[in-house]
C-alpha cells in the first residue's frame, strides 16, 4: 500500500519502467541478444504481473487522494491502520498536516505509519481518528 507521496512518485516511475521494459520485449528488440523465445514470454509474462501489480497500487492511492474512501468502512481492528492511513490520504492531510493536528512532529506519524501503528497506544490512536474527523476550518489540536 502506498502510503505518502514519495513511494507514490517511485512506485509511479517503476510502473513507467516497467512498462517501457514490457514494449521493448514485446517490440523484440531484444532478438539482437538472441533471447530464446520462451525465456522473452516468460519475462514479459514476469513483467506484466508486475506492472499489473503497480498500476493496482497507483490506482488505489490516487482513487484515496479524491477522496474515494470513507473512514466508516472499517471492519475489524486488524483494518485499523490501513483505514487511518487511507483516512488521512482521503482527505488530503499530509503526514506532516495530521501531525500538526496532534501536536506532533511528522517523523512520528511516519513511524507510525511505517508500522502500521504497532507502537501507538490505543489513545494515540483515539486522537489520530478525532484528528481525522475535525473540522477542516479548526484543524489545530485541542
Amino acid at each position: 500500500m502506498i502510503k505518502n507521496e514519495r513511494p507514490y512518485r517511485v512506485t509511479k516511475s517503476d510502473a513507467d519502467r516497467f512498462a517501457h521494459t514490457l514494449q521493448s520485449l514485446r517490440d523484440g528488440q531484444d532478438e539482437e541478444r538472441g533471447l530464446h523465445p520462451l525465456i522473452r514470454k516468460a519475462q514479459q509474462e514476469a513483467i506484466s504481473s508486475q506492472l499489473v501489480d503497480l498500476e493496482n497500487e497507483l490506482r488505489d492511492y490516487e482513487s484515496l487522494q479524491r477522496g474515494e474512501y470513507r473512514v466508516d468502512e472499517l471492519k475489524a481492528i486488524d483494518e485499523l491502520p490501513s483505514a487511518l492511513i487511507k483516512a488521512r490520504i482521503s482527505l488530503g492531510l499530509s503526514q506532516k498536516d495530521l501531525a500538526n493536528r496532534l501536536g506532533l512532529k511528522e517523523q512520528q506519524i511516519q513511524r507510525y505509519e511505517a508500522t502500521d501503528y504497532a507502537s501507538a497506544s490505543l489513545t494515540r490512536i483515539k486522537e489520530v481518528v478525532e484528528a481525522l474527523n475535525q473540522d477542516p476550518a479548526n484543524p489545530s489540536p485541542e
